[in-house]
This record gives C-alpha cells, structure tokens and sequence, in this order.
C-alpha cells in the first residue's frame, strides 16, 4: 500500500508539473499582449517564478522515488497539483481579459475613426470638441481650429475615379496626424474636408501650423499604382482657414463658423492658402482675390 501511495503522489507531482509547462502558455499569449515597459517585465517574472516552480515539482517528484509512501507526502502532493492548477487558471484568465480588452479596444477604435481617412470621424468630433472648448474655457487657455479642404476635389474624383479620390483623403489624413502634435485632435468634418483641433494654440501659433499642413501636402504627391495603368503622382493643393476661439464664442458651433467662414476666404483668394476669419493676409501661392463664387 505505502508503494501505491508514492506512485499516486508521484504522478500527481507530474500532473502538477505537465500543468505548470501548459500554464505557460496564456503567459506567453499575455506577454505578447503587453507593450514594453514595466508591466511585461512584471509578466516576465512571473514566467520565471514559474520555471523555478516547475523545476521544484520535478525534484520533489525525484525525490520522492524509491520512499515509503505516507499520507503526508499524498498531502504534499495534492497541494502541487491544485497549486499548479491555480496557477494555470490564473494565467489562463489573464489572457482571455487580455484578449477581450484588446477587443474592445479595437472595436470602441473602429467606432470613432473613419475607415476612408483613418482620422477620427463625424461621431467622434460631436462630443471631443465641446470637451476641448469647455477646458479651453475654464482655464483661460488657448484653442484654435483648422478647417482643411482639398482644392479641386470634385475634378480629382471626375478624372480619376471615386477610389483615387479615397486615397487623397487617406493620403491628407496620413499626412496631417504625421505633421499635428499629439495633443492635437484630427477628424474629418465632412465630404473631403478634415479639422485639426489644436489646444492650447493661438491664432498666429495656429496659422503656422497651418502653412507647413499646406506645404507638406504641396510638396508630397500622392503616388497611385493600379492595374493597366503606370505609376502616376497625384499631386493637389490645401486651403485652410483657422479660427482661434475668442470670447464672444458661445459655442463650439461659433467657432467652427468662423473656420468655416475663413476656408471659405481661402478658397475665393485663390486657393492653396491659409486664411484666418479676421486677417485679409494669406499664405501660399496667388494672391488674394475678391470673393467670386467657389467650386470645390
């Protein structure tokens, strides 16, 4: 009976140790998860208590061979085993909530971006802004708003294609979150006009940031590959108009006016220019022109 003993006490060490090397596995998947930084390395030390852990089981397994079985040492055993088992259940929890917030994550992100610009979407920019404009408020700070506009939309998508016209606006919005700061928020507005809003930014900070949005897009054509036709270079212009918020702004829906209102100055001036609502000077090429009727 004592040999029966040590043979059930040893297999259940085993068992405990087949499950601490499974248990290995959802760490692995929750490392994987983690970006550097001190939490992966926390991870990490778990996955080495763990291989101390494993190599004790196996060398009380060892040690266990060739004795006299006791109730004690099935006592010892049973409490590896269920130690093991606690162990892979943990990790095993850890990874499915790993996963399912990563999904989450993922999906609250498709929610609020644009799948055309891949900047924040119309949903997204009816509740940040009123955030931003009521800070901006409280703490007597700064805030400034672009409005962007592609010049001549509608002629790129007529002569080249609907899904030409896509990839200029994913091209725009790739642009614009590679030159804004991170603090800054870009979302598309509407059709093929996109807004940056830009805190603790006033209006001449703003027209700079501004003017180099305009010059990148100026100087960076689009590069366009499709079947049947050589690579082409697709290159377009920017209009913007920027509005810093002021006191007599009762709203946010006040200050996209004014935005709007200075686009729309930067388009009948000619295009491809920065424009505020309240300062005839403009940036970019040609010179400002009376207020004739405007095309997209």
């Amino acid at each position: 009976m004592p040999a029966v003993i040590v043979y059930v006490a040893i297999a259940l060490v085993l068992a405990g140790a087949a499950t601490l090397v499974a248990a290995l596995l959802p760490l692995a998947r929750v490392i994987g998860e983690l970006p550097a930084g001190r939490t992966r390395r926390t991870w990490y030390l778990q996955g080495a208590l763990t291989i101390f852990f494993l190599v004790g089981y196996l060398a009380y397994a060892a040690r266990l061979w060739g004795q006299d079985g006791n109730a004690d040492s099935l006592v010892v055993s049973l409490v590896f085993f269920f130690g093991a088992c606690f162990v892979w259940l943990n990790f095993t929890l850890a990874m499915r909530t790993a996963l399912d917030v990563r999904r989450i994550a993922l999906l609250e992100q498709e929610s609020i971006t644009d799948e055309v610009t891949g900047v924040y979407n119309r949903r997204y920019l009816q509740r940040r802004p009123q955030e931003a404009f009521e800070s901006a408020r409280r703490y007597e700070q700064p805030l400034t708003i672009l409005l962007l506009d592609i010049d001549h939309f509608k002629r790129i998508n007529d002569e080249h294609g609907h899904a030409v016209g896509d990839l200029a606006l994913r091209h725009l919005g790739e642009l614009c979150l590679n030159t804004v700061r991170a603090t800054d928020l870009v979302a598309r507005y509407g059709g093929e006009e996109l807004m940056v809003i830009a805190p603790h930014t006033t209006v001449a900070q703003g027209v700079v940031l501004a003017e180099r949005l305009r010059q990148r897009v100026e100087s960076t054509p689009l590069v366009v590959h499709s079947e049947g036709h050589p690579r082409r270079e697709l290159k377009f212009t920017l209009s913007v108009g920027v509005a810093a918020l002021s006191a007599s702004d009762a709203s946010c829906g006040a200050l996209f006016e004014r935005a709007d209102r200075a686009l729309y100055r930067a388009k009948a001036s000619g295009r491809n220019r920065v424009m505020t609502d309240s300062h005839p000077a403009a940036h970019g090429a040609g010179n400002p022109a009376t207020r004739p009727a405007v095309k997209a």
